[in-house]
């Protein structure tokens, strides 16, 4: 679930100074219907969930052990219509580091929060986390991201894509969903039975159970390692085993892809009726 975002682009920074007396952060607006709220964190959980109002709500809370709670902003990016929200990491100071260390050219880009794949955090042993909290009308787009912590998106009603390293996934939408982790399961419900571009559910070490509707019709790619392929849908399979166990096959008329792949872990597809 791609999406292209044209400029022009606000930056909406949250001084420390303002965040002294709360360590809380909180955005509202209106998005319209078609567009999108994008999270991303780096440590802490993405919770989102559907609200029954007209205007998106993010908060976000910070804790740490050590670390200075000041030392990490919230910024919001607003841009065609499309929001993003970062939670935006102090750049570390190069001159601490020397490219012996093995650091690639990145790690020596300034944090930066842009929409998509664009950006870049480096928390440097920053040990703030932020858990941020979403509540999304019908039809708004979401997309979150965070690197230690888990995902949950309930009862959604647009489509969603999320992704984490280390987290476990939930997520239920009324559209097309996709989610990618590596150290956790993925649990997922769609409501929908049609989607053009290819839905992913990738993990390493987890399950992965899908529920979809009961008419869908797809062109399943799955893959596991270590672990057993289960489907409610009658499947036709045009392949099956190898040396990374796969299964490739057809529910209904096929013609839309569904990947899904683990390494240690089962894969699942449940059957939902409408």
């Amino acid at each position: 679930m791609r999406r292209v975002i044209a400029t022009p682009l606000f930056v909406l920074m949250i001084a420390p100074a303002a965040l002294a007396q709360s360590n809380d952060f909180h955005w509202s607006g209106q998005i319209q219907r078609g567009k999108a709220i994008e999270v991303k964190g780096v440590n802490g959980s993405v919770r989102a969930e559907f609200t029954s109002g007209n205007q998106v709500e993010v908060t976000g809370v910070k804790t740490a052990r050590r670390s200075d709670l000041n030392s990490v902003s919230v910024q919001v990016v607003q841009e065609d219509g499309n929001v993003t929200v970062c939670a935006v990491y102090p750049t570390p100071d190069r001159s601490r580091y020397s490219r012996s260390r093995s650091r690639s050219g990145r790690d020596y880009e300034p944090n930066e929060c842009r929409p998509g794949s664009a950006g870049h955090m480096n928390v440097d042993d920053n040990d703030v986390r932020v858990d941020f909290t979403v509540k999304i009308p019908a039809g708004v787009k979401f997309f979150g991201k965070t690197v230690n912590g888990n995902i949950d998106a309930m009862a959604l009603r647009a489509d969603a894509a999320v992704e984490t390293v280390n987290g476990e996934i939930t997520l239920e939408t009324t559209g097309t969903g996709s989610a990618v982790t590596v150290n956790g399961s993925i649990d997922a419900s769609m409501g929908v039975s049609t989607w053009t571009e290819p839905l992913e559910f990738r993990t390493v070490n987890g399950s992965i159970t899908l529920r979809l509707p009961k008419d869908v019709n797809a062109n399943v790619h799955a893959g596991m390692m270590n672990g057993g392929f289960q489907s409610d849908f009658p499947l036709m399979v045009q392949s099956f085993g190898g040396r990374n166990r796969h299964v490739d096959g057809t529910i209904g008329k096929g013609g839309r892809d569904l990947d899904l792949h683990t390494v240690n872990g089962r894969i699942h597809l449940q059957s939902v009726p409408q």
